[in-house]
């Protein structure tokens, strides 16, 4: 089956700064590119961390008298420190959290909700950066339309993964919800169907409807699933 990978839907021009960027810039950098938070890179490009509004934040919240207070807590002393950051080194969160290009997207959606970022930097094999993936991004699997949904359920899945005559089986798609019905010849069929078609980009939810011919689930001893015997209905 084809699978969305970052590099579909990443966008390339990214706002990015130096770890020696002084703080003003960083701000008329982010305010400029209309963003919340840019990767920072040393002179290779490589990606050497991220620098957020949240980082830049306890700077106007006065908060740098915390760090001389020692029973503050330990985030407390972080927001103080980086409320005397003068240079973006000081002030980023690093090691930052990314993604290469060919990293599937669904996987890459497990990364922003897993961290609860906003955007991960996309980097080649060696770290350097080549774009930057954004929820927004990670989001757009489910512009696909129906018909182009369904009709990868039915060349990948059904005939190409699972050997099954398409003409079997009915997929209906609305809104990004697929129905799955018909039947199937055995019950282990049914469940990887439903498997499969979750893993499609851009289903949002599945129906699973389809029946089976015969049970192929019950273990029998010694006995090979293709050789046990077919049940006829009455």
């Amino acid at each position: 089956m084809s699978t969305l990978t970052v590099r579909d839907v990443m966008t390339d021009d990214v706002a990015s700064v130096r770890a020696d960027t002084p703080f003003k810039s960083v701000v008329w950098a982010l305010a400029t590119r209309q963003v919340s938070g840019a990767p920072v890179l040393d002179a290779d490009r490589v990606v050497v961390g991220v620098v957020t509004e949240a980082d830049l934040l306890p700077k106007q919240t006065r908060e740098r008298r915390v760090v001389r207070w020692p029973f503050s807590s330990r985030a407390r002393r972080l927001r103080a420190r980086k409320a005397c950051g003068l240079v973006t080194g000081e002030l980023m969160s690093a090691p930052a959290v990314t993604v290469t290009p060919d990293t599937p997207l669904s996987d890459a959606a497990v990364t922003l909700a897993r961290y609860g970022v906003r955007r991960l930097p996309v980097v080649d094999a060696a770290g350097r950066l080549v774009g930057v993936l954004s929820r927004r991004d990670a989001l757009r699997a489910f512009l696909r339309a129906d018909s182009g949904i369904a009709l990868e359920i039915e060349r990948d899945v059904l005939k190409e993964a699972m050997c099954v005559d398409p003409a079997s089986v009915w997929v209906q798609v609305r809104d990004g919800v697929v129905t799955l019905s018909g039947q199937l010849e055995h019950k282990g069929m049914v469940a990887c169907a439903e498997e499969l078609t979750r893993a499609v980009d851009g289903v949002v939810d599945l129906v699973n409807d389809l029946t089976y011919a015969r049970d192929d689930t019950t273990a029998r001893p010694g006995v090979p699933p293709s050789f046990w015997p077919r049940h006829e209905s009455s």
